[in-house]
């Protein structure tokens, strides 16, 4: 008798749930940074600096206040090519953005601007909400509903009923994405441009129920 024919220990019935809850976003992270490669360190440093007040300058334009922009400390680097011979190129400075934007409609104006600035990496734009854990609440209850009328259909089926819930197990929402095949994507989006779509806040959970005779 193989693993799935026999139960060491029975106890009950364990079922797993799973719920979604879509909203549309209300927030935007740019995930952008300068790279500047200079003959010297002070002259990387103060390339990188200046492009830094310049993407500054572009956020307050846009009104973007400075609690919503996140940047790192100044990374610096050597930097070589790697050809027929090692060549040193030069001192590269880094410095990276992450920018918070609650006005979607501006989106693709400030990365624009951003770049035009001197922003030449972008890393990415991600979309979220920001009333997550309302959503989250929202998706648990509904997984714990999914459960309990999984489990009692076939507490139902083996002629038995449901007793109290012995067990809960929280599943974490990076599990959830995998189960879904969601391949870690939160947002539903257009074709070929920033168009938001939609940001799916899901929940799982793992229920144990007691059985009483039917």
């Amino acid at each position: 008798m193989n693993g799935t024919q026999h139960i060491e220990a029975p106890w009950g019935v364990s079922v797993f749930g799973a719920a979604s809850e879509d909203a549309a976003p209300d927030l935007a992270r740019l995930r952008v940074a300068i790279e500047q490669t200079e003959d010297t360190p002070a002259e990387a440093f103060a390339a990188t600096h200046g492009g830094v007040n310049r993407i500054r300058q572009v956020l307050r334009g846009h009104g973007v206040p400075e609690a919503a922009v996140s940047t790192s400390r100044l990374n610096l680097t050597s930097k070589w090519s790697y050809g027929e011979t090692r060549r040193f190129m030069g001192y590269e400075c880094t410095a990276s953005f992450v920018i918070e934007l609650r006005e979607l409609d501006t989106l693709e104006t400030v990365l624009i601007d951003l770049v035009d600035a001197g922003a030449n990496q972008v890393s990415g734009v991600e979309f979220d909400v920001r009333r997550k854990k309302e959503l989250r609440a929202q998706a648990r209850t509904a997984a714990v509903a999914a459960a309990r009328e999984k489990a009692a259909l076939y507490a139902e089926a083996a002629g038995a009923r449901l007793g109290p819930v012995v067990h809960i197990k929280d599943v974490d929402a990076e599990e959830m994405q995998s189960y879904r095949s969601h391949r870690g994507r939160a947002v539903d989006g257009g074709e070929g441009d920033l168009t938001p779509g939609k940001v799916t806040v899901s929940a799982g959970v793992v229920l144990g129920f007691s059985l009483l005779d039917g």
